[in-house]
């Protein structure tokens, strides 16, 4: 069975913009008469299908890959392609997820979105392996990262800010008279963990407060699966936790060592998800702005489509830190 030709694949054929042969295969104003019969004539040539909605003005088809160790019932990145999905329906644009397995990520496999040709663009939600970004990006389909960015395999990318938002909750922390405070994520496994560990770095270092290595405390494996967080011999009198879902597993763990929160320890978090509400007490945190965050994903991801040459760089959305309960004023 032959693959359905996309317009993104004509545009690429024929060296324009796919904004251009949308105009063109859907009868809009934008393009001349000959380039509209080249266009065309090009689309029945690789053997375009044409459907019912070309006369309106066809949807653009979105992919939303996300790796299966992201998910969960009470995942964060659950939440984000739910709404992503609901954006772009609301935007007019028609959204997929595929859940890349883990087995399929290490093998280098292929995302069936794109080896069966159903999608113009692809948003990469949360980080991936290297070589597996490699891989996408051979596609030369118009991909979009989002929460996480790669140095080496340089894309568009939508993150929050990571760096101020943990050294914001550090010195909130240091404003509340903790000086040992230590920071629990696992750096090398994100691009934002290790982001917000530079943010909680940078406070710590301008106040000239110390951070031991044993006071980096790790929250998952390498293949990204959350693990028991140990505590360390000598405590600090605080944590900043690299999201919400690790700040409540360290509540419960300093509890279960009969601690006290905030009495004993204070505890931050990061995101202003559901496990900041629903911890006892409830955590302090630093909440991203997850309605702008999406918007900018949605509103690039539409543009990357109809405009192969549009690029946005990094874009770095801002969130505001929201008190609870979790931190209490350390006295001298």
């Amino acid at each position: 069975m032959a693959k359905n030709v996309t317009m993104s694949e004509i545009a690429k054929d024929l060296g324009i913009s796919t904004v251009s042969v949308s105009k063109a295969i859907t009868g809009k104003d934008g393009v001349s008469d000959k380039v509209r019969e080249m266009i065309l004539k090009r689309a029945d040539e690789l053997g375009y299908v044409y459907n019912k909605s070309d006369k309106d003005g066809r949807p653009h088809y979105v992919g939303i890959l996300v790796g299966e160790h992201f998910l969960g019932d009470e995942s964060y990145y659950t939440k984000l392609y739910q709404k992503t999905l609901l954006m772009l329906s609301e935007k007019g644009q028609m959204g997929f997820l595929e859940i890349v397995k883990r087995e399929d990520e290490d093998g280098l496999k292929t995302p069936q979105l794109i080896t069966n040709n159903q999608v113009d663009a692809i948003i990469v939600l949360g980080q991936m392996k290297r070589d597996y970004l490699k891989l996408l990006k051979k596609s030369e389909i118009p991909l979009l990262y989002m929460d996480f960015y790669d140095e080496e395999v340089r894309e568009d990318a939508v993150v929050s800010d990571s760096v101020y938002g943990a050294a914001i909750l550090t010195n909130y922390l240091i404003n509340m008279g903790h000086k040992d405070i230590a920071f629990v994520g696992s750096i090398k496994s994100t691009s934002s963990i290790m982001d917000r560990y530079m943010g909680y770095l940078k406070a710590m270092i301008k106040a000239g407060l110390e951070t031991p290595s044993h006071w980096l405390i790790e929250d998952r494996d390498e293949g990204g699966m959350g693990i028991e967080i140990n505590l360390p011999k000598k405590m600090p009198s605080a944590f900043v936790c690299n999201s919400d879902a690790t700040a409540f597993e360290l509540v419960r763990k300093l509890q279960s060592e009969g601690y006290k929160i905030p009495e004993d320890v204070s505890v931050v978090g990061f995101d202003n998800y559901i496990y900041s509400e629903i911890s006892n007490p409830k955590i302090t945190t630093y909440g991203v702005d997850t309605d702008a965050l999406l918007s900018n994903v949605v509103t690039t991801i539409v543009n990357k489509i109809e405009d192969k040459d549009y690029a946005i760089g990094r874009i770095v959305v801002e969130g505001d830190m929201v008190e609870r309960q979790s931190v209490g004023r350390k006295e001298v």
